[in-house]
């Protein structure tokens, strides 16, 4: 790649542990769960919570889930992080870095390499590998970036690209991944996203008196659904099923990873112990919140998802996979670049 580069792509993604050992797991964990933004408590309610309760709890059951999908390579969305780099990188002509909110390679690991290998660079392109907007997720990656940013005073420019969750590049590639999965016999395909806190969904209103409040508020054009993942998810939804020709009575949406009360609704973990008991025994699981697959895919509704559909008297489960390297998903992305 030459050193006369004058612009540069970064791909940035949640991020992993290091290794599935509990320490490093622990670590993760303490610097995911004291994101502010992610658990939105005073600090020393946050601290006490996260570090007394909460990762004590959960690290040593999460570095046993992450054994179950951890690969020869590392971490599955580490490795299709790179792997989309790879792809990507040789579709442009520009570097392509990554970086991930937690843990490593972090933002600042990332400019400071684009800063050494290309002293000429005059803008990154961040690409936020989330298409619907949340404060726990597009939010706080791009916060946290634009703060290294800031704070070092690097010479280029930092240009984000906005959520994607309806733009029609995405769309066509996200309904190409999951239109040979519909060649398939199945009774229903349920559309599972990333669970958020429904306090989330209304501090991200920015009219102050729209989200959760009004009638059917999804539906109601507002400002406020430019930072409103639960109407993105929704139109997500409608727009790829639309696409695809999926009938509304065959498909339904979900929202998976709960952490306490008062979340986003239906849970995805309930839908899949009611859908056999209401005559859905073939089942296609999609997770769109996600461009990579990772713990919350690969473990969670793969395994764990599966396994209690299958118990609930289910008779097939397919989880369809993320874009990952989805060869329309990298030609969508060149093109964001090149616009």
């Amino acid at each position: 790649m030459s050193q006369e580069a004058k612009k540069a792509i970064l791909l940035m993604n949640l991020g992993s542990p290091d290794s599935t050992a509990v320490k490093d797991v622990r670590k993760y964990l303490n610097e995911f769960l004291m994101d502010e933004k992610v658990i939105d408590i005073p600090f020393i309610a946050r601290a006490l919570l996260v570090r007394g309760i909460i990762v004590p709890f959960r690290a040593p059951k999460s570095a046993e889930a992450y054994k179950t999908i951890w690969t020869e390579e590392g971490s599955p969305l580490i490795v299709l992080t790179k792997q989309l780099q790879q792809a990507l990188q040789q579709k442009v002509s520009e570097p392509v870095a990554i970086a991930m909110r937690y843990g490593n390679p972090s933002p600042k690991q990332a400019f400071d390499a684009l800063t050494r290998d290309y002293p000429k660079l005059e803008e990154v392109v961040l690409i936020p590998l989330y298409p619907h907007y949340a404060m726990s997720s597009f939010e706080t990656a791009v916060d946290y970036a634009v703060a290294h940013h800031t704070k070092h005073q690097y010479p280029f420019k930092l240009t984000v690209i906005d959520p994607f969750y309806k733009n029609p590049d995405y769309l066509h590639a996200l309904a190409s991944n999951i239109k040979p999965w519909l060649e398939k016999e199945y009774d229903h395909i349920l559309f599972s996203y990333h669970g958020i806190p429904e306090r989330h969904i209304r501090k991200s209103d920015t009219t102050g008196s729209h989200c959760l409040t009004v009638s059917n508020c999804c539906e109601t054009d507002s400002p406020a659904h430019a930072h409103c993942y639960r109407h993105q998810v929704f139109t997500t939804t409608r727009l790829v099923t639309a696409e695809l020709g999926i009938p509304e009575d065959k498909y339904s949406i979900s929202f998976q990873s709960r952490l306490g009360k008062g979340w986003l609704q239906p849970f995805t973990d309930i839908r899949l112990e009611q859908m056999p008991k209401e005559g859905i025994k073939k089942l296609l699981v999609v997770c769109p919140a996600f461009i990579s697959d990772c713990l919350e895919t690969l473990e969670e509704i793969n395994e764990r998802g599966r396994e209690s559909f299958m118990k609930a008297g289910g008779e097939t489960y397919e989880m369809i996979p993320c874009l990952n390297t989805n060869p329309v998903g990298v030609e969508t992305i060149v093109k964001w670049t090149r616009d």
